[in-house]
């Protein structure tokens, strides 16, 4: 059985450890990835705003809002016994590069290209 077959489990995950440094990259990489989430839904939500010419239009916006913010809840989720899903997630995203993991150790890694 290959590596790369083995399923990690969520007390694989809890079991992780963070050195102050690689909790460091981490957060920067997280807010980094968020920050760019952010830019980019207030681009849309600016581009929708100038469409609005009728009272309909004011609650699709508010649709997209709700359905941004609670996609924002669900990803962006700083636990470190899912931070190596949630950053593998955003790298498959576009919203985080690999480089910008440099300083994480192998194994967590490995288990963000999962």
């Amino acid at each position: 059985m290959s590596d790369r077959s083995i399923k990690h489990s969520p007390d694989d995950m809890r079991d992780l450890k963070w050195s102050a440094p690689e909790k460091a990259v981490a957060r920067k990489a997280f807010e980094t990835a968020l920050s760019r989430e952010l830019k980019a839904m207030i681009a849309e939500t600016k581009r929708l705003a100038a469409k609005i010419e009728q009272p309909d239009d004011l609650w699709e916006l508010e649709r997209y809002l709700t359905a941004k913010r609670k996609e924002i809840d669900e990803t962006f989720d700083y636990r470190y016994s899912v931070l190596p899903l949630v950053l593998g997630s955003l790298i498959r995203r576009g919203r985080l590069g690999e480089q910008e993991l440099h300083g994480l150790s192998e194994d967590k890694l490995a288990r963000i290209r999962r």
